[in-house]
């Protein structure tokens, strides 16, 4: 238990760390966990609307949710956007440079923040981080690279890839995007089918609205039986994961309710059902008895017939809200479901490889520095993903250009040191970054990554990314990480009282 005087350290930190997260980003909308609602009330009291229109005629159609407002503005802004990459992934090899100009760009080092590269270098040479580690520390507003160590070279991500598959996904179909989940009926109303459309948030109470809705309209035409099917074509493909059945994430299929979960979590690894799609059917149809229509026999998987037409429907909260939860929560069904998402957008198949090809060409088209990278999977648990530091801090600074409102929820999403998500537990060490460091984590065995934001003495918003390989222990390589964010932060002397 931390004593009072690193607890009272604590909390001002978090205070004054989330005063400073207030100013360089807009609130992209609460989700129902009271942990995001907590943050937005204090740090950006910033509301959003959300929920479903409801219409007793007709299926639920979504109701506006606002896009992140341009935010920004309050930072010193020289008059450039986020610099534009070449798409070559930068020049810099495994030497250990001084600052590049752009995103995976060359030009004349600019000025380092004080002792930056000294600071840096001890610490990434703690023996904790394995033999092989990379750096890159960008300007996020202005893409000046200000520090680089390996920053070109690609290296396994675990789940500081979410922030690519995140990225892809919002500017693909933007923040305002819902995904639906549909009930189908022939022309007669007695078959119906329940058509799975890859929310992976999708939980009993969604289906139970959706089940109202449904009622209501069989209802309508007189009819009190059905034979009920589900329909999970949308994806193709492998449905398990490479890495095989895992507590960390469910079969990736079109359709589920609570991430397939066999216990009351709500995040975090659990067993999981090997069936989760058909889980949700017999779900939804014991909705539907309770509600007094009766169903014939189990509901089995089968396409909705050519003839049917949607008779009742549900949406995801918007993808702004998607993409904080998947990101705060480093959460592995999410990430894969928003990269299904865009390959969907982008006319690809909803397959891992599909989602593969999708993110990689949206990133492409963001002018960002794919070269080598490899997008195995959305979520960073497949050992073949491949992206470089400079990539991760390109994205970052992406999400910062005032000119990309719709990619705002990238930063918005990220956990907060001390405060909240994957980040809650960490910094223990290091009680004045708490509420100041926002980062994205990525952890297998033997792999170890840190990316994400500061607010550094100059009051410039600076983007982070470590990675490190064959690591010998993941808590020893986690502080080392926390320490070399931590030494972005201006000295506790030099923050306002």
């Amino acid at each position: 238990m931390l004593e009072p005087k690193v607890w009272q350290v604590t909390a001002g930190s978090v205070v004054l760390g989330l005063t400073l997260a207030a100013v360089v980003v807009a609130a992209a909308g609460p989700w129902d966990s009271g942990q995001r609602r907590a943050e937005r009330e204090w740090a950006v009291a910033q509301s959003r609307t959300g929920g479903e229109a409801r219409d007793a005629s007709a299926p639920r159609e979504p109701a506006p949710a606002p896009s992140a407002a341009a935010v920004l503005s309050a930072l010193r802004v020289t008059g450039r956007g986020a610099a534009e990459s070449n798409g070559t992934g930068g020049t810099a090899g495994a030497g250990e440079t001084g600052g590049m100009s752009g995103i995976g760009g060359t030009g004349k080092p600019p000025a380092l923040p004080s002792g930056l590269a000294a600071a840096l270098g001890p610490l990434l040479d703690d023996g904790a981080l394995g033999p092989d580690r990379t750096a890159s520390v960008v300007d996020a507003v202005t893409g000046e690279r200000l520090y680089g160590k390996g920053d070109a070279k690609t290296m396994v991500p675990a789940s500081t890839i979410k922030i690519a598959t995140v990225v892809a996904a919002l500017s693909a179909l933007g923040p305002d995007h819902r995904i639906a989940t549909t009930v189908r009926a022939t022309p007669d109303g007695r078959r119906i089918t329940l058509v799975g459309g890859g929310d992976a948030t999708l939980d009993r109470t969604g289906l139970g609205r959706l089940a109202d809705d449904t009622v209501r309209a069989l209802r309508d035409r007189g009819v009190t039986e059905v034979e009920l099917r589900y329909d999970t074509s949308l994806y193709s493909g492998p449905r398990e994961h490479p890495i095989g059945p895992n507590d960390n994430i469910a079969p990736v299929v079109s359709l589920m309710s609570g991430q397939g979960r066999l216990d009351t979590s709500a995040s975090g690894p659990a067993p999981r059902s090997g069936n989760p799609a058909g889980d949700a059917a017999r779900v939804f149809a014991k909705l539907l008895r309770e509600r007094g229509v009766r169903t014939d026999g189990a509901p089995e998987r089968s396409r909705a017939p050519k003839e049917a037409e949607p008779l009742a429907r549900t949406y995801s909260a918007p993808l702004s809200a998607l993409a904080e939860r998947a990101l705060t929560n480093s959460d592995n069904d999410i990430a894969e479901s928003l990269a299904r998402q865009t390959a969907l957008a982008a006319g690809e198949p909803a397959s891992f490889e599909g989602a593969g090809r999708a993110v990689r060409a949206q990133l492409r088209k963001l002018q960002l520095p794919v070269t080598g990278a490899v997008f195995d999977d959305g979520s960073g648990l497949s050992r073949k993903d491949r992206v470089s530091a400079a990539l991760l801090t390109g994205l970052l600074a992406r999400a910062a250009a005032p000119d990309r409102p719709e990619l705002r929820p990238v930063l918005t999403g990220l956990p907060i040191a001390r405060f909240s998500g994957t980040l809650r537990t960490r910094y223990a060490d290091q009680p004045p970054a708490a509420g100041f460091v926002r980062a994205k984590t990525g952890t297998l065995t033997g792999v170890n990554a840190l990316a994400g934001t500061v607010v550094d003495a100059e009051g410039r918003l600076l983007a982070f990314a470590f990675l490190a390989s064959d690591t010998p222990a993941a808590d020893p390589a986690q502080a080392a990480l926390d320490r070399l964010s931590a030494a972005l932060l201006p000295a506790p002397a030099a923050r306002p009282e």
